[in-house]
């Protein structure tokens, strides 16, 4: 009889069918890539280290995004812009990203944005980038403006008392930008700015620099750098006995910088996104619930509470991507669906994170306003909110 050898051909063509039908609806549902560069080594370490972690977090807490599975591909820029340039040319063009999230420092960051905007990819940036114009249309930060977190410690300045601050920073991207802000923001407040010192941040010593510091006699301290490196100015402060006031940027808060400093930190006020200090905050406050889920989960997947506000921001960049991608038609792995990306990330309306409130508009690389920053001291090894 044929009916048997019939039906068994029949259900091997129908288990055959359905075998490429599911192939297919897989290769439909394409990967959402993301293209991750952090300086996993070198003097930005102490910030790269803990972006990564906190991008892990994220993805362990939502492995999939608008019913895309991500797929995480890390590269180290070991701290060095063209490595970073590099890297993000490579994950375009070789690996096919949906999106860029990177990097530490902000010559790297910046180096990256070049290419994002070369090769049309959307970035998010952990670290504040100042891009104007057309030149900077595939890239926001979810860090805040320099400019917005300055103007926070020069009003704690202001408030005791402060009338001249001596500023010194890192020689770069960085640097140039934390002086302008400071310089922008003290002046309205009746501040005058009597130094402006440089270092490298692989230098090693920075004496010549407070020397002169020292002999302008400020009332206060303004330092414009980040991570590890940043502790030198104060070393060099506290060895020599200044006894003023000293101040620094959101790029401090991290473990690595509170070993370092020890105790020529003692005193120290920052800047910092409410996260840092999220238990502190009222309970009808949006950002401390995002902060809590933000906490757990980089417990769940670390074993241990975050103690730095970098990680954060990666995890911000996520959250950020996550609304986005739930607002983006099309399949990921095409330039149109990279366009239609960017078009969601920079139209985004009052996504709550851990560092701030998120509103984008095209023209606008930063999504921040004044509920993304606090003001923060450094008590015996702990950062304690100033009132």
């Amino acid at each position: 009889m044929e009916t048997g050898p019939l039906n068994m051909k029949n259900i091997a063509r129908l288990v055959g069918l359905t075998a490429i039908a599911l192939a297919a609806a897989q290769a439909t549902a394409a990967d959402l890539k993301i293209g991750f560069i952090s300086s996993l080594s070198g003097p930005v370490s102490a910030l790269g280290i803990p972006y990564e972690k906190g991008i892990r977090a994220a993805i362990a807490e939502h492995p999939a995004l608008a019913g895309h599975k991500v797929e995480l591909i890390v590269l180290d820029d070991a701290s060095d812009p063209t490595t970073a340039g590099r890297n993000a040319r490579k994950l375009v063009t070789e690996d096919k990203v949906d999106v860029l999230i990177g990097s530490s420092g902000v010559p790297n960051a910046m180096a990256i944005a070049a290419v994002a905007r070369e090769l049309n990819t959307p970035l998010i940036s952990p670290t504040p980038v100042t891009i104007p114009g057309p030149e900077g249309a595939w890239t926001v930060t979810v860090s805040q403006p320099f400019p917005l977190m300055v103007a926070g410690v020069v009003e704690k300045m202001k408030q005791s008392g402060v009338k001249t601050v001596a500023y010194i920073g890192f020689s770069d991207a960085l640097g140039d930008l934390a002086y302008d802000s400071l310089v922008k923001s003290a002046e309205p407040a009746g501040i005058k700015v009597v130094a402006n010192e440089r270092y490298a941040r692989t230098d090693s010593s920075v004496a010549g620099q407070v020397l002169k510091i020292m002999a302008s006699r400020p009332d206060a301290v303004f330092a414009g750098n980040s991570g590890t490196p940043g502790a030198l100015p104060y070393l060099s402060l506290a060895e020599r006995g200044y006894k003023g006031r000293i101040y620094g940027t959101h790029g401090l808060i991290n473990a690595d910088f509170v070993r370092v400093g020890g105790a020529s930190i003692e005193g120290l006020q920052v800047p910092s996104g409410p996260v840092l200090v999220a238990d502190q905050l009222p309970a009808d406050n949006p950002i401390k619930k995002v902060s809590m889920n933000f906490r757990s989960a980089y417990q769940k997947v670390h074993g241990a509470l975050p103690t730095d506000a970098f990680s954060s921001y990666t995890y911000d960049a996520y959250l950020l991507l996550a609304d986005a991608a739930s607002r983006t038609k099309g399949e990921p792995g095409t330039p149109q669906y990279r366009t239609a990306l960017r078009d969601a990330i920079v139209s985004t309306k009052e996504l709550v994170g851990t560092h701030g409130v998120y509103n984008f508009k095209p023209d606008d690389r930063y999504g921040s306003d004044k509920r993304a920053v606090v003001v923060v001291r450094m008590e015996k090894g702990q950062w304690k909110l100033v009132p």
